[in-house]
């Protein structure tokens, strides 16, 4: 009966596709499967009764505690404007080069994403602040669009990141069941810190490519990137940029530093960050009880929200394990020619293929607890099999039609920037992001080396 596996996954997807709420589609469609096969004699219901003690473990996983953490952190620091000033400062440095606005773009990006780690804030932030400009200036549409929606992406993998710290609680336990389904009783541990050291690397090869692509259409297509014509306000440029840059540098020092030089786990980083985002935002002058409210208020959703779907997601490996769907998977991947190659390939195809209709949440706790043991067992390394997915999620966010990001940019772009113009924009991005994917295949170590030094 192992076939009900399968239609129980394509319920579920098709379930979310109708925009059925996702925690109520787990568990709900998972109990009916689940009561309607006892029936038939294919499902034992002691599956469920491990359920309580499923819950309670979500609410006692210490790792799970940096969620909130790091949610309130970037979400104060997008309430704070300190996008804003970080842009206007850089635009500021770039005047006069070709291309500089795109690159200050990027660096922003890049400075949002390791301090917030908010995907859709820093889409939505960026195409206020930037996109206007740029058209204005009169950047080639295509390439801002792509700009912008590539470089608010990067928070999907430059550390802190929110999926890197759900990936990371799966795949410890999905690495702990490989191990003992091969007997070995004393496991090695994976944990969030090790995916956040790993993805240094591939994150800044991302971002390298990207200024790369905006540097060569500079120097190639100049008329689609052309320079600021007006001069920058260099009276005491040198101290505005330090005021700038200094806050989100501190903070991603405090944050990353620690877990770097092993000072904290990530969720004792989560709190400095978040203490480190409230100083910062006293010493601004952005705090006030009306924001503090606001921030907590959206912080408790979004923390909900994801909580919620993790009790969905727990009845719905349980029942997908109850009805042989583990068993039928890993006989599927183990019997495919070409071995480790084929099967990671069709799962990263398939994960692709998925990020254009589901969230990267949706992903991490429906498919890659069905999928990773296998390929754990097979021999993959736990934190190159991470990062993979990560920057394969970080690339559905931008692949139309529904990639998330696009709608995001889409939403507070002019009227004038038509949604052909974005699927055309990102589309260099998306073919950067599958070379980093394609050099990460072929040398693992750039994701695995500085883990294992440190």
């Amino acid at each position: 009966m192992e076939w009900l596996s399968l239609l129980l996954f394509g319920c579920v997807f098709i379930a979310l596709l109708m925009g059925f709420p996702v925690a109520l589609t787990l568990a709900g469609t998972s109990l009916l499967f689940a009561l309607v096969a006892a029936q038939f004699g294919a499902f034992d219901m002691a599956f469920l009764n491990s359920i309580p003690n499923r819950l309670f473990s979500i609410m006692t996983n210490a790792t799970l505690m940096a969620v909130p953490l790091f949610v309130f952190m970037g979400i104060l620091l997008e309430k704070s404007k300190l996008a804003e000033q970080l842009l206007t400062t850089m635009d500021e440095v770039m005047r006069g080069f070709r291309g500089g606005l795109g690159i200050s773009v990027i660096l922003v990006g890049t400075l949002l994403a390791a301090s917030t780690g908010i995907v859709g804030a820093t889409v939505v932030t960026m195409g206020l602040l930037a996109l206007p400009t740029m058209l204005k200036q009169g950047y080639c549409p295509k390439l801002a669009t792509g700009t912008i929606c590539a470089s608010g992406t990067l928070g999907q993998i430059i550390p802190p990141s929110i999926i890197l710290i759900l990936l990371g609680d799966v795949l410890s336990s999905a690495y702990q069941q490989a191990q003992l389904n091969q007997g070995i009783f004393s496991p090695e541990t994976l944990s969030v810190g090790d995916l956040f050291i790993g993805a240094l690397f591939p994150g800044m090869l991302l971002v390298v490519g990207y200024m790369s692509y905006v540097l060569a259409m500079a120097f190639f297509k100049p008329e689609t990137v052309p320079a600021s014509p007006e001069k920058p306000n260099t009276s005491s440029l040198a101290i505005r940029v330090l005021e700038s840059l200094i806050p989100p540098l501190a903070l991603i020092l405090l944050v990353l530093g620690s877990i770097l030089g092993g000072f904290a786990t990530p969720t004792e980083a989560a709190s400095l960050g978040a203490l480190g985002a409230l100083l910062l935002s006293a010493l601004r002058k952005r705090l006030n009880l009306a924001l503090l409210q606001t921030v907590m208020q959206d912080t408790l959703k979004l923390t909900s929200m994801i909580f919620l779907i993790f009790i969905g997601a727990a009845f719905f490996s349980l029942t997908f394990r109850g009805l042989g769907g583990d068993e039928l998977i890993h006989q599927f991947l183990t019997d495919l020619p070409g071995g480790i190659f084929t099967a990671v390939l069709l799962v990263m195809v398939v994960m692709f293929i998925m990020g254009f209709f589901l969230d990267f949440i949706e992903i991490t706790y429906i498919i890659v607890p069905v999928v990773a043991p296998v390929l754990l067992m097979m021999g993959v390394d736990p934190i190159w099999l991470g990062i993979m997915i990560a920057i394969n999620l970080q690339t559905a966010f931008l692949t139309p039609p529904f990639g998330f990001a696009l709608f995001y940019l889409k939403g507070v772009a002019p009227p004038s920037v038509s949604t052909a113009t974005l699927y055309k924009g990102v589309t260099p991005f998306i073919l950067i992001q599958l070379t980093v994917m394609v050099v990460l295949a072929i040398w693992p170590t750039l994701a695995t080396w500085l883990p294992s030094v440190l």
